[in-house]
């Protein structure tokens, strides 16, 4: 298919010359009937060359990666469980859209509008909190994370990098006692000393909230 191709293509080229310069193969001026000719075997090659083309190259289709997936039903409520974005109770902020939220993380957004400085926390490494908040919110994985902070540390961009805490007491803890405070609890491990933020005006327990992560597993 592919020789063929190529010697379509050739000849196409060859026979458009022709009918482009008008002069024939011994440096005369062709005939009217000639020239005719040579542009009707010109048309005939360029439609066997579309047609060749239209076998060989496949119809653009979005492919599944780039379609998004359609859920039919939500997960079973028993099974799965709210992310929530916590602050400081005097933090003025009840509603982010997820893009927001991603300035803020990503370090863009560096001031709440009561203008106090945002101070990020996360969880350690490989906990799964993290991990979804790194595929839902960041779009990076551990490695990236780390370096996109320490790069932007070195071009003084950040002040610092996420304060990272390790247990989910810990969190709570610091978010109730620094005013600027923004970080992630699951659902289970909440009360009342931190406010929960809306996430495009969905609460945590709300269908469509968008970071939810499975049930801690029972010990």
């Amino acid at each position: 298919m592919a020789d063929g191709l190529r010697r379509a293509v050739r000849y196409g080229w060859f026979e458009a010359l022709r009918v482009r310069s008008f002069v024939g193969p011994d440096n005369q001026r062709p005939s009217f009937s000639t020239i005719r000719l040579s542009l009707e075997a010109a048309v005939k090659v360029v439609g066997v060359l579309l047609l060749m083309l239209a076998l060989v190259v496949p119809l653009d289709y979005p492919s599944r990666a780039t379609v998004p997936s359609v859920q039919t039903a939500s997960p079973p409520r028993g099974s799965w469980e709210g992310l929530a974005i916590i602050v400081n109770h005097k933090n003025p902020v009840g509603n982010l859209t997820l893009w927001q939220l991603r300035e803020i993380f990503l370090g863009e957004r560096q001031w709440w509008p009561s203008r106090r400085r945002v101070v990020l926390c996360a969880l350690p490494a490989g906990t799964a909190e993290r991990q979804t908040v790194l595929r839902v919110v960041y779009a990076m994985n551990n490695k990236d994370f780390d370096k996109y902070f320490l790069w932007g540390m070195f071009r003084g961009e950040f002040v610092t990098s996420p304060t990272i805490l390790r247990t989910p007491t810990d969190v709570r803890r610091f978010v109730a006692s620094t005013p600027g405070a923004v970080a992630y609890l699951r659902v289970s491990d909440l009360d009342n000393s931190v406010k929960v933020l809306r996430i495009n005006n969905l609460r945590p327990e709300d269908d469509g909230y968008p970071l939810r992560l499975r049930v801690r597993p029972s010990k």
